[in-house]
């Protein structure tokens, strides 16, 4: 039997693979722990040279557009196998929220919205991400597994607060922010519950920290 394989990516190519791995590894956490950090600071912590960071990505904004174009994939990749899930819907869901968590694609949004302009690739990615969760969220709602009085943004809420929590190192980090997920997927599910104050966010409301110039660069 005939059998097919992917040849290995030549010597230059894979270190080029590797070094760009390096330098978005590098920019996710220092732009996620400061937004306003020049960019000489991922090329110190990635230890490349400027030249050939600037190579890759020509400005901070670049670097930045990509960061947030590969979280939105990352979510967008857990939304479809959630979606794909046909087992018991309430495991589905919370399935769903908890690779999410793990996923960390919210500190994203959370330290990055409003520090650059998004472009049309990531709006679209947005709008479909968007478009998964009213699937994911429609579909647990109508199964009956969801509490009454919630709205699919709140979703987003959840996981931004989940994402702000830090706590030691990351393995506390990770058992902190599961802890209190347990607590938030408890208050989103179908039992005697007090109604929810106040409206949920709305979408105008979401989107505006999107907009750079609410936020100093």
């Amino acid at each position: 039997m005939e059998t097919t394989s992917t040849a290995p990516l030549n010597g230059r190519k894979a270190q080029a693979a590797r070094n760009d791995h390096v330098i978005l590894q590098a920019a996710r956490a220092v732009f996620v722990g400061d937004p306003g950090a020049p960019i000489a600071a991922v090329a110190e912590r990635a230890g490349v040279g400027i030249s050939a960071l600037y190579r890759r990505y020509p400005g901070k904004e670049d670097l930045l557009r990509k960061l947030c174009s590969d979280g939105l994939k990352l979510y967008i990749s857990e939304a479809e196998a959630a979606l794909a899930d046909d087992g018991d819907p309430w495991q589905a869901f919370a399935g769903f929220m908890r690779r999410v968590v793990d996923a960390d694609t919210h500190s994203l949004t959370i330290n990055l919205a409003g520090t650059f302009t998004p472009d049309e690739s990531l709006h679209r990615d947005s709008a479909h991400a968007n478009e998964l969760t009213v699937r994911i969220f429609e579909r647990a709602r109508d199964a009956g597994v969801l509490r009454p009085g919630l709205d699919v943004a709140d979703l987003s809420m959840v996981f931004e607060q989940i994402a702000s929590l830090h706590l030691g190192d990351e393995t506390r980090t990770a058992q902190i922010r599961h802890r209190y997920l347990a607590l938030a997927l408890d208050g989103l599910r179908l039992g005697s519950a007090d109604p929810l104050p106040g409206p949920p966010p709305s979408a105008e409301e979401i989107d505006r920290r999107w907009a750079a110039e609410q936020r100093p660069r």
